[in-house]
């Protein structure tokens, strides 16, 4: 289909914007949870080089390790630790088929 095409409510674009490399590491992380494959999965998503994909990806990525937050009660002297882990949810797209076997 071309950029520009009529319908009966007049004439309508496409606008096609190329991907950012940002877009390119969410996909990544996505797919994996490995920093090295992650940055091999986005270098050859956008054909650039893995140093520029690693520095790019090490300034957005949050840390990876676990949040402790740390509580008292106001009774008693004894301070608690909720350790508040990342879970990967891997959810099946809507009207997906599943194989089954």
């Amino acid at each position: 289909m071309s950029a520009v095409w009529n319908t009966k409510f007049g004439s309508r674009r496409v606008r096609r914007d190329p991907p950012t490399l940002k877009e390119a590491i969410i996909a990544a992380q996505g797919l994996t949870d490995q920093l090295l494959q992650q940055v091999e999965i986005a270098a050859a998503l956008m054909d650039l080089p893995v140093e520029e994909v690693r520095a790019e990806l090490l300034k957005s990525a949050p840390s990876r390790k676990a949040e402790q937050i740390v509580t008292s009660s106001g009774r008693e002297k004894t301070v608690r630790t909720v350790v508040v882990e990342r879970k990967v949810s891997r959810r099946v797209a809507a009207g997906a088929k599943l194989a089954r076997g």
